[in-house]
């Protein structure tokens, strides 16, 4: 994990590319460590598990890097495009495989922006033209708000671990 107070100047595209990353890494900290079953654990009315939240973070890598950034036809994002049922993991799946899933979208989604200016538009279908910088901030927020999740479930589990 990147410590956000490690970089706190320079331009503001290194900043923001550093926060997303620190965001990332914080998000994937939260499963780490946990079992299986822990890390599967619905302890909410939602889908919503350790596990889930980062196979979503994954889905929404891909989403607004390959697809929207990239323009790429969803039919060809290297995974998943399923939406709110992103937070679904198979059972065969692991908690390393969703971790490796969801760096793997990471590393895409940093080679598809590297070239592309922080100004440059794209359009949503929702929310129409939206900048590389708009992406950027919304990640931020998204895995961050996620990762603030999956610490309160994580405290949860292992507050509840016999010892």
């Amino acid at each position: 994990m990147n410590d956000p107070t490690r970089v706190t100047g320079g331009p503001e595209r290194q900043l923001l590319e550093y926060m997303l990353d620190h965001a990332r890494a914080e998000l994937i900290d939260t499963v780490r460590g946990l079992s299986e079953t822990e890390a599967r654990r619905r302890l909410v009315p939602s889908m919503m598990t350790s596990i889930g939240l980062v196979k979503h973070a994954a889905f929404a890598e891909r989403k607004w890097f390959q697809h929207i950034l990239g323009g790429l036809p969803e039919s060809e994002c290297d995974g998943a495009m399923v939406g709110e049922a992103s937070f679904v993991v198979s059972d065969h799946e692991t908690v390393a495989d969703v971790i490796a899933e969801f760096e793997r979208a990471g590393n895409r989604a940093r080679t598809i922006a590297a070239d592309i200016d922080l100004d440059a538009t794209r359009g949503h279908p929702t929310f129409g033209s939206v900048s590389l910088r708009w992406i950027y901030l919304l990640m931020i927020q998204e895995f961050s708000r996620h990762a603030g999740h999956s610490d309160i479930l994580r405290e949860q589990t292992t507050t509840t671990r016999r010892t």
